[in-house]
This record gives structure tokens, sequence and C-alpha cells, in this order.
């Protein structure tokens, strides 16, 4: 299992807090006054992290982005989080939660935005496909800034039989589409949900659509027609977890 080497000390903080036997070594700047880097060191020596300070190198005459609070001034080696298995991301469905869905993501920076998104707020787990999709890498678990850790996931090969699994959990599916005839201030808060999100540039496959039980849109509400994923993604979660 590859090593990832993250420089958001919020992606380090929340993985140490979350599962510290999976965070080998932080490292820090010796001069750096980032206060999120020194909790970082802070909570790494208390769960016996090895914490190592980095000496300043010699000037090249380039900027060093450090001390911004997010990345610049430390780095740690973390272990990827395993993801969890299909019947444990649709388990226990209970009441009206919230699950995401990405039909073929693949732009690593909308996958971290989505995953905070998600973690802030609240939402249940997300169902990701294992091809043509963007891989957790580094920057999917820095642009989450700790979401990753908190919000469960699941990797699966084949996103129609993952769909149908959900629905038998008891999920309704709800695809997003710009050319669908419901807003999603029209989508009933008395059901269990799965959001499904389409690729950067094609949108839901013709495939997934027949897979969903309904699908919704933004409406725009000035000059501006679209919007980016991640962005759109983050909308959609808000109206569909806020109270009804």
């Amino acid at each position: 299992m590859p090593t990832l080497h993250l420089r958001n000390p919020h992606s380090v903080l929340a993985a140490i807090k979350a599962r510290p036997h999976d965070v080998s070594a932080v490292r820090v700047g010796a001069k750096s006054a980032d206060t999120a880097w020194r909790k970082v060191a802070q909570a790494a020596a208390e769960h016996g992290i090895r914490v190592e300070v980095q000496r300043p190198r010699p000037h090249s005459g380039k900027r060093k982005s450090e001390g911004d609070g997010r990345t610049g001034a430390g780095e740690s080696d973390v272990k990827p989080r395993m993801d969890a298995s299909i019947k444990e991301l649709f388990g226990e469905v209970s009441d009206n939660g919230l699950w995401i869905a990405f039909d073929h993501l693949q732009d690593p920076h909308n996958v971290g935005a989505i995953f905070r998104s998600a973690a802030f707020f609240g939402v249940r787990g997300i169902l990701m496909t294992k091809d043509h999709s963007a891989p957790l890498t580094s920057t999917v678990y820095d642009v989450a800034a700790g979401g990753l850790e908190s919000v469960p996931f699941s990797i699966q090969s084949n996103l129609s039989r993952s769909l149908q699994i959900a629905k038998d959990a008891g999920l309704w599916v709800l695809g997003t589409s710009e050319h669908a005839e419901k807003d999603v201030a029209d989508v009933p808060h008395d059901r269990p949900w799965l959001l499904v999100v389409g690729n950067e540039q094609r949108g839901l496959r013709q495939l997934t659509s027949k897979n969903c039980d309904d699908v919704c849109r933004l409406t725009p509400q000035g000059d501006v027609t679209s919007l980016n994923v991640s962005v759109a993604a983050g909308v959609l979660i808000a109206a569909l977890t806020r109270s009804s």
C-alpha cells in the first residue's frame, strides 16, 4: 500500500485523531510559526508518532509557501484509509439520511472538495468506481481537509450493480442533470437518498440515468447557467440535508 505525503495540517490532524497507527512521521519547519502545524506536532507527540524538525534549506531565490495554515510548513507520511464494503456502506438505512455516488469523477480536486462538503453536512457515505475515476491520492486527502477520515466510502467496479444494492437496502437513487425538469427544492425529504454526481464533462452516463428513481437540477438564478461539479454537489448536499 503506497504511503500518502500529506501537506495540509488539517488532513494530518484528522488522520492522527482517527487512526494514529497509520501516521508514521510528521515533519515541520524549524522556524515555522504555523499554529495548525504546531497542533499537528503536539498531537503526534502525544500519540508517540515521530516528529522531525526540518532545517531551512539554502535560499534559492524562490518564494516558499510557509505558514499559510494549509500547505508548505510541514508534511506527514500517512497510510491511505481502507474503504468499506458495499454492505457496510448501506448496512444501516434506518432514517432519511443522504449518501453520494460518483459516476466517473476524474478531477482529484473535485473529489476532495466533495468529501469536504460531505463531512461538513453529515453525509452517511460515498460510493466510488474503480475505473475511469480519480484515485484517492494525497491531493484528494489534502483538498478534503479531513473529510476522508469521517465519511465512509466504498470503491466498487460496477456502479449499476452498486446502485441496485443501494435500492435493495432501502435507498432511493437521485440523479443530477441540468436538463432535469425537477429542481432540487422539489425533491421530497421523507426518504433516504443516494445522490449520483456525474463526470465533469459528460455528466451521468445513460445507463446510470436509467438506474435513477428520480433526477433533479439546480435552477440558475443569474446569467451563469452552470457550476463546477464540486460546487454544484455542495449546493445539492446542503439542499438535501436541510430540515424539511
